[in-house]
């Protein structure tokens, strides 16, 4: 018997393998995660605006895909022709992981900057554990291994309904990369699997519903951000 998909993402580590580090920096660490559509893009940009009006230096970043190495990485997990390997494709996001964090995010962090992330490990154990359905727990275990443990001090989950997204990624005409282009299914998954993680560290999340006008999108998580500048 087949496990459901939000039971399958709740599994978690009893113990974390490397010891977590959150909040140890004279930096801000927010990343913002959601399915394919949501709008993360669009609120990392305003919420980048905002900071920035606050005296604050920022680092707007990315994964994959947020060094020259992790460009190359981006490349093939997003638009490699073939198939890969499901466990090949979360080393290949926890490679980009590693050089991103230990190159950019670190250093920016270690200087006092606030730096707003698109993605971080909370989509490998979302896509990779639950879409792809390998064993979250040890997703997220190499992720953290991979970053010397380092959690977000705030991880915005914008949430939306798998058919919305879709229906805004078609009304973009846009060329699907590999994750985009999956079936129904695999989406429902992924869904499931933020918001099981959102359930599991409330103190870490916040769940914003993704369609919701974007200017009120912008202001609940700037209320959220200020308490934390």
């Amino acid at each position: 018997m087949s496990e459901h998909p939000s039971d399958l993402a709740r599994r978690t580590m009893p113990g974390e393998l490397v010891p977590v580090v959150r909040g140890e920096f004279p930096g801000l660490f927010v990343t913002f995660e959601g399915g394919d559509g949501s709008g993360k893009s669009t609120q990392a940009e305003l919420l980048e605006q905002w900071v920035a009006t606050r005296g604050r230096e920022v680092l707007r970043t990315r994964e994959p895909g947020g060094s020259d190495v992790g460009l190359e990485i981006r490349e093939l997990v997003l638009h490699h022709r073939g198939d890969i390997d499901p466990r090949a494709e979360a080393l290949l996001y926890a490679a980009d992981r590693a050089h991103h964090i230990a190159t950019k995010v670190r250093p920016a962090l270690e200087r006092g900057d606030v730096v707003i992330q698109d993605r971080y490990l909370d989509s490998s154990v979302a896509y990779q554990g639950a879409g792809r359905v390998l064993d979250p727990r040890e997703v997220r275990a190499l992720s953290l291994w991979a970053t010397a443990g380092l959690l977000p001090d705030l991880t915005v989950l914008l949430d939306l309904d798998e058919s919305v997204a879709r229906g805004r990624l078609d009304a973009a005409k846009k060329r699907f990369d590999r994750l985009e282009a999956e079936a129904a299914d695999f989406h429902a998954r992924v869904r499931a699997g933020f918001l099981a993680l959102a359930a599991d560290e409330p103190d870490r999340f916040l769940v914003v519903d993704a369609s919701l006008p974007v200017d009120e999108i912008a202001e609940r998580i700037r209320a959220r951000v200020a308490g934390l500048l």
